[in-house]
């Protein structure tokens, strides 16, 4: 397709900003090499990680164009690329496969054990309320999505979640968790956004050593050197 025309500023993300374009079907989304964690409290500019995740969220999202309905079109250069213009829906889907991070916090579990299932979490995209955890009693309450939407959105996400684990465990990493967000596209639900390390964490295979944005979360270890090995495992 020909590529519209970058417009104003839409939306500053803590590590994307999206930009209008001159087509009002599609947004034109840049990955900044912004890192966060804590809601942003804690912050620093790494020099590389914005062309590193659009590489791997290009790889990834290329591998499941053919069975997930997306917004992602195309990459337009090293940090950019080209999305239908959904309406966001304003929930975090979170989709775990073993005990980490704030599960094993909010429950008191050992963090690294497998869950029996993949556990499906919600949570109200909103920077000033940290993110609330929501139920789907909440989002059909607060009218956030209706429940075809939510049987969409889970069928949906337990599929990228299936495809995904056997993508990264046949290239030596484990997929601990990821968060993703859907958006309405004349009537269709759409994955959108980004699936990159900063979103999922990724594991070594072998001994469970963090690949994805907890190295900058926790310091343990050098955040670029990790993308690149997540990158250079998938092709990316």
């Amino acid at each position: 397709m020909n590529n519209p025309k970058k417009g104003a500023l839409l939306y500053q993300g803590k590590a994307k900003s999206v930009y209008k374009t001159d087509d009002p079907d599609y947004l034109i989304m840049h990955f900044n090499d912004d890192a966060t964690a804590f809601n942003g409290k804690k912050h620093e500019i790494v020099e590389g990680k914005g062309e590193l995740n659009l590489r791997i969220c290009k790889r990834i999202f290329e591998f499941l164009s053919d069975r997930i309905p997306m917004a992602y079109v195309e990459t337009l250069n090293k940090k950019e690329m080209l999305q239908k213009n959904v309406e966001i829906i304003p929930l975090e889907v979170v989709v775990r496969n073993k005990i980490a991070g704030s599960l094993a916090k909010r429950f008191g579990k050992k963090a690294g054990s497998d869950l029996p299932f993949p556990v499906i979490e919600y949570f109200l995209k909103s920077d000033d309320l940290d993110d609330p955890q929501l139920t789907r009693s909440h989002i059909a309450a607060f009218n956030i999505a209706n429940r075809t939407e939510m049987e969409i959105i889970e069928e949906l996400a337990l599929q990228i979640n299936t495809i995904l684990k056997h993508f990264f465990s046949v290239r030596g990493i484990v997929l601990v968790d990821f968060k993703v967000e859907f958006g309405r596209y004349y009537g269709d639900i759409l994955l959108a956004d980004e699936i990159s390390p900063d979103s999922a964490r990724l594991w070594e295979k072998q001994d469970e050593s963090v690949l994805d944005k907890d190295r900058f979360r926790h310091n343990l270890g050098d955040l670029i050197e990790g993308y690149k090995i997540i990158a250079k495992r998938i092709g990316a």
